[in-house]
């Protein structure tokens, strides 16, 4: 329910708290453990163990090589690229490839060029760490250029000469730059961290914003000129730094090597959006520049642009009456002929409050109260309506609501292009209604062009597309109206669709891009293949009309790509839980594989004893449907012993969460540490499948695919003897701190542990637009039937609760109201209060530790040997 970065901003609210003594204890631990794992400690739950659980990702990380590559395009076709690519813990290569040639091959002789630097520089010079910059080749790929030690030079890659083509003062030195890119790109999933480093040498301000895996653009605050800003990162994610007029100065990707993103007057401007999401087309000044639309006590008037010269007319004002409960919105929507313009009339209403304590706020020995805006289900939201201005005109014309008259959201408003009529998606509080509507700007009169309906929900957060094709007359929607999740061609004048575009028993993950001069789609498409995982994402091309699908991926595995600057070529990289990525150059036209660019190489890992997660299928609840999942095995893993069972659960209907991508998931790892086998699965009720999967979750958010989840784990435990499913524990935060305590609640029998970080554990408690979108509006009885405050009583085994005060996710009073059930049925249980944390608060390293402890108890029978921290 909450994005990774929300809960890594949420965790450090307050960075400084608790952690210097902390950091402090944990520092005499870990060296106590070196010494008593020395003496023969052994055993699960032994302090060795827990030396293994604190120095996981130090001892993992950074030991896989040829894992990721940044491309950098060239030639006059951009049909050649270079990249820089790590081949071990401290040694690199630099690779060039031709894709006419589909010659793959070293930039240049490593050692010849380190021999001929060390002799003109008179320095050492390792041929597996050349540290050059601002590289560059001519396009017969006969010559590079570069700079080494401040200076520039030159290289024959056919005679092997190096000579230096210049003083450092002739170019400036751009040592440690991450190159700018001509275009702004998408973030590309990694484990590698790298940070980067933005510096302004504008003289306006910046606002640098994170570039998501969608093209969403997440802000991360201002940079002033002159200033700089280092922000942790990975390698692989995009950034882009705007101005205030909201235009893109700067693009950059981060790069394994490089960490300095410098903006000048020199730093080209990007060219060109890569899949960037469109934004809604609203200005207050209309397409012609004559007349801007403002606001004077409320009310909406027209008057002359500053631009409009020659413009003697007044200032038009509109026979209105002002009334407070229902003001305008800012936002206008113009018709592309400057006559009409369309405003949001909202009927407003008093939003809730929630208020929490800071108990131990930085700058006072006393509490602070807080208070935040926090709509909950069935509360009374805003409500908004399309109001329609003729210029001309002393009065708005009255659109009749009779189609969108209870609506959630009224979003994505957008003119046809002969102004003629506008159009706009309601989403019916609700969400078994989401409509397209379209308005004739003469009479006013709706009409509905698309009309989506679902006796269960319409998945409007995350499987929805509109896509208006004016010249053409026609709208691209997506629907699960199959049963699974595709896209359709639909005539908009008269809402008749004209074909499927996709179709099968696989879905349409998301749109990547929309090409309306070639009439194809590329889609973002999982369960394509029936031999591979359901979820594993591939690429596709599609026509309009649904004809000549070509897939543009193809290996057995999750896949996340990069187009050229041209879009003639693709970059994919595939990998699995248990395959380290492989990297490949194709063809974008054939989707022809053209080379392969890299192998990951996992060897070094796998010497620290890593073993890969293990994938396992197993039939679910009705004995048909695969439940996919993954099964993590301690490094020091002995199959002649047995090993109680942990659960990572997070049972979100809005997607899945199993991992497919190949990683060193530290979470899962660092509690099979300790002695554990950890597993993490997807159970029916969440999201990527067909619809009938989905709708599981229907009004049943209680029912968390448990029925699928203890079918898989006994399974799993029928071909691994080493899973004692007499000792079985869950965790989970947030929506998995919810389905972590209603696992003791309803399926005590099985589970015998569980750790729930902030849960929502009241769907009536927890925030609007999540719970309404799973469990319905208006609020009925199943909401209090599956909350964990009404069910506390039946809770059996061994609880305990974690939570942060500052919670502006979550109420925190959903944890303590649990906590008041769970004292008036007279139940045992474990709680920490994290005083000044936020949302994820078992992300702390205190609460991390402890929520390992709790486990070491009651599954492993161990009182953990923690050293207590010395005043003195």
């Amino acid at each position: 329910m909450t994005t990774t970065e929300q809960t890594q901003n949420n965790l450090l609210q307050r960075p400084h708290r608790h952690t210097a003594a902390f950091s402090v204890r944990l520092l005499f631990v870990v060296s106590l453990i070196v010494a008593l794992s020395a003496s023969g400690s052994h055993g699960q739950g032994s302090m060795e163990d827990y030396g293994r659980w604190k120095s996981y990702s130090d001892r993992t990380s950074d030991r896989v090589s040829r894992q990721s590559i940044q491309p950098h395009w060239f030639g006059k076709e951009d049909d050649k690229l270079w990249y820089r690519v790590r081949t071990g813990p401290d040694s690199h290569a630099f690779v060039v490839v031709d894709s006419t040639t589909k010659q793959r091959e070293p930039a240049f002789d490593h050692q010849s060029l380190a021999d001929a630097l060390a002799d003109a520089t008179k320095t050492a010079v390792d041929a597996d760490k050349i540290d050059i910059r601002s590289l560059r080749f001519n396009d017969d790929l006969s010559k590079l250029q570069f700079k080494f030690a401040g200076r520039n030079w030159a290289f024959s890659r056919t005679s092997g000469t190096l000579k230096e083509s210049g003083s450092s003062a002739d170019t400036k030195d751009d040592s440690g730059r991450v190159e700018p890119q001509d275009f702004v790109h998408r973030s590309n999933q990694s484990a590698q961290g790298s940070p980067i480093e933005f510096q302004n040498a504008l003289k306006a301000d910046l606002e640098i914003f994170w570039v998501d895996q969608t093209g969403r653009r997440v802000s991360y605050g201002k940079l002033a000129p002159g200033k700089s800003k280092r922000q942790g990162s990975f390698v692989g994610h995009a950034w882009v730094l705007t101005n205030d007029a909201d235009r893109d100065v700067a693009s950059f990707v981060v790069e394994p090597w490089n960490e300095l993103a410098v903006v000048d007057e020199s730093t080209p401007k990007p060219k060109r959006t890569s899949r960037r999401v469109k934004r809604q087309r609203f200005s207050t000044q209309s397409p012609d520049g004559k007349w801007v639309v403002g606001f004077e006590d409320g009310l909406p008037l027209v008057a002359p642009s500053p631009r409009g010269k020659t413009i003697t007319e007044p200032t038009h004002r509109f026979d209105i009456d002002f009334d407070p409960a229902n003001r305008f919105g800012e936002k206008v929507w113009w018709s592309p002929d400057s006559r009409y313009f369309v405003l949001m009339q909202i009927q407003v209403t008093e939003k809730r409050q929630v208020a929490m304590v800071d108990a131990a706020p930085d700058d006072s020995i006393h509490g602070e109260l807080k208070t935040i805006n926090y709509v909950k289900p069935g509360d009374e939201i805003d409500i908004d309506r399309p109001v329609l201005f003729d210029i001309s005109k002393d009065e708005p014309i009255t659109v009749d609501n009779e189609l969108f008259d209870n609506p959630y959201q009224i979003n994505d408003v957008a003119w046809n292009s002969d102004s003629k009529s506008f159009s706009f998606l309601y989403n019916q509080r609700g969400h078994q209604v989401l409509r397209l509507v379209s308005v004739d700007v003469e009479s006013g009169t709706p009409r509905t062009v698309v009309d989506e309906r679902s006796d269960t929900f319409v998945c409007y957060s995350h499987k929805t597309f509109l896509r208006r094709l004016d010249s053409t007359d026609e709208v691209i929607w997506m629907s699960e109206r199959s049963g699974w999740n595709h896209l359709y061609l639909i005539d908009q004048s008269t809402g008749e669709v004209k074909n499927a575009i996709t179709s099968g028993d696989w879905v349409v993950r998301e749109v990547e891009r929309v090409d309306e001069e070639n009439r194809q789609l590329y889609l973002k498409v999982s369960g394509i293949d029936p031999d591979q995982d359901p979820y594993h994402v591939h690429l596709v091309r599609v026509d309009f009309d649904g004809e000549n699908l070509t897939r543009l991926t193809q290996g057995d595995g999750n896949h996340r790509w990069r187009f050229s600057p041209n879009r003639k070529l693709l970059i994919d990289t595939f990998s699995r839980v248990d395959l380290p990525p492989v990297t490949e150059l194709r063809d974008v036209e054939s989707g022809e594989l053209i080379c392969e660019l890299e192998r990951a190489d996992a060897s070094q890992l796998l010497e620290t004893q890593w073993r890969y997660p293990e994938r396992f299928v197993a039939k679910g609840r009705d004995g048909k449907t695969d439940i996919h999942g993954v099964i993590v095995r301690p490094t020091n893993f002995d199959p002649d012993k047995r090993y109680p069972v942990l659960e990572d659960i997070y049972a979100g209907p809005h997607s899945a969460f199993a991992p497919k991508s190949f990683g060193l998931h530290n979470r899962m790892y660092e509690m099979a540490e300790l002695g554990f086998i950890v597993v993490k699965l997807d159970g029916m009720g969440t999201s990527h499948r067909s619809k009938a999967f989905h709708d599981v979750c229907w009004k049943n958010l209680g029912d968390s695919g448990f029925p699928d989840r203890i079918a898989w784990i006994k399974s799993a435990a029928a071909n691994h003897p080493e899973m004692d499913l007499d000792r079985v524990g869950i965790w989970g935060g947030s929506a998995g701190g919810q389905s972590a305590m209603r696992a003791l609640i309803a399926h005590g029998d099985f589970y015998h542990a569980a750790v729930a970080d902030c849960g929502c554990h009241d769907n009536r408690v927890d925030k609007l637009w999540w719970n309404e979108q799973w469990m319905g509006w208006p609020i009925g009885p199943h909401y209090a039937e599956q909350s964990n405050v009404t069910q506390a009583h039946r809770m059996q085994g061994d609880l305990m609760l974690i939570w942060g005060e500052l919670d502006n996710n979550v109420d925190p009073v959903s944890t303590v109201q649990v906590i008041d059930a769970l004292v008036k049925a007279d139940k045992d249980f474990e709680q920490l209060i994290m005083p000044g944390v936020g949302h994820g608060a078992a992300g702390h390293p205190y609460a991390k530790r402890r929520q390992a402890d709790f486990f070491v108890r009651k599954l492993l029978g161990k009182e953990p040997r923690h050293i207590a921290n010395e005043e003195n």
